[in-house]
């Protein structure tokens, strides 16, 4: 069960709106590496881990996704609150703003909306946690690309919290990765499955 503590996990306090910058940080909210894909990815993953201690970290890391995607949810809408019609224009908001005016959609900066097609889930410990591996690090990717093109210290604060947060969770998965192939070279699990392998001669 998740209990809401009606806080964001780090502040963002944005002085001045900046539709521009709304536009591709939104990718953060929706893309498909962004935190709602990394949340959904999580907690699916977590019903199929057959390991209580991982089964415990997806959860964790996945219910902190949706506070991450709380946080990048409320930078976009400090980001475009009180535009005017000439500053929509002038950021190339308007196409976004025809279809949304300035509520927050999930979608990438390219446009594309949010799909489920987005998030890895397999069944498979070795391949959940090595896609959330590659996950995190293409989420931190992201964030390195949005910190280049973002000169706000009020926005680079946040963004750079949600980045060492990427670092973290890739570090927590490969402790992951590394004790769950552990266990299963224990049982000799991936070298010959006889259930699906045949022997090599």
């Amino acid at each position: 069960m998740f209990e809401y503590e009606k806080a964001l996990q780090y502040p963002v306090k944005i002085k001045n709106p900046n539709p521009a910058l709304a536009k591709f940080i939104i990718s953060q909210y929706g893309g498909p590496d962004g935190e709602f894909a990394a949340s959904m990815r999580y907690l699916s993953q977590r019903f199929s881990m057959p390991y209580a201690d991982l089964k415990g970290l997806l959860t964790d890391i996945g219910t902190e996704e949706l506070a991450h995607m709380e946080m990048i949810g409320a930078i976009v809408h400090q980001l475009t609150r009180c535009m005017s019609d000439e500053e929509i224009k002038k950021a190339g908001f308007d196409t976004y703003f025809v279809d949304h005016t300035a509520g927050v959609y999930p979608q990438a900066a390219s446009g594309v909306p949010f799909t489920a097609a987005f998030i890895g889930v397999k069944g498979d410990t070795i391949a959940d946690l090595s896609e959330d591996l590659a996950a995190e690090q293409k989420a931190r990717v992201t964030y390195d690309n949005i910190l280049r093109m973002v000169d706000d210290p009020d926005v680079i604060d946040p963004i750079r919290f949600l980045r060492e947060r990427e670092v973290v969770h890739f570090q927590r998965f490969g402790e992951a990765l590394s004790r769950t192939t552990d266990r299963l070279n224990s049982r000799n699990f991936y070298a010959f499955n006889p259930s699906f392998d045949r022997p090599v001669k």
